[in-house]
């Protein structure tokens, strides 16, 4: 039986076959969240504003191009972000009756748990590359800021987006532990 709060908390979805721990439901509130500053600090540099990086590098692309391709980035991320709840809803467990062909389909948890692992995957790569740059392992230096508040607000912004693997590793796990009993 659920209760009260499971109710009014999946009014508009279909409840979950089994009871989410709320420390995954917190998570999946979070990720989109922790995303969010990486994707609006992103944005200038479609205007080929540096943020502060001295960048040895060849010209910006022209805006025309430059513009699409950085909003669609943050676009991209952000949406990224919010498929996380698929593994704490119901629309994880059986897809929604207006996807076209296969609304109202029970989905095996190894057709979520394939494309969220490869994604974790991609994202905690990421996380390795921040740290590797972050510390300057094997030499690896990030460019240069122009002072050290320029630094400081990249690293932090990036730091959060990297929390994204991890974090997404986790849902997939208590996914796993929900769905494969």
């Amino acid at each position: 039986m659920t209760t009260p709060r499971r109710i009014r908390a999946t009014r508009h979805s279909r409840p979950t076959e089994r009871p989410v721990p709320l420390w995954a439901e917190r998570v999946a509130h979070a990720i989109p969240l922790l995303m969010l500053p990486v994707c609006l600090w992103r944005l200038p540099f479609a205007f080929g504003y540096t943020m502060g990086w001295d960048i040895d590098a060849p010209p910006m692309p022209p805006l025309w191009i430059g513009i699409p391709y950085v909003f669609g980035l943050s676009c991209l991320s952000e949406l990224a972000a919010f498929l996380c709840f698929g593994l704490v809803r119901g629309w994880g467990e059986v897809l929604p009756g207006w996807v076209p062909f296969l609304g109202g389909r029970r989905l095996r948890p190894f057709d979520v748990l394939v494309p969220a692992s490869l994604v974790a995957l991609g994202a905690n790569c990421l996380l390795v590359d921040w740290v590797v740059t972050f510390f300057g392992i094997a030499g690896a230096h990030a460019p240069r800021a122009a002072n050290g508040w320029w630094r400081l607000l990249a690293e932090t912004v990036s730091g959060l987006f990297v929390l994204w693997g991890p974090l997404l590793t986790a849902l997939i796990w208590a996914y796993r532990a929900r769905r494969c009993r």
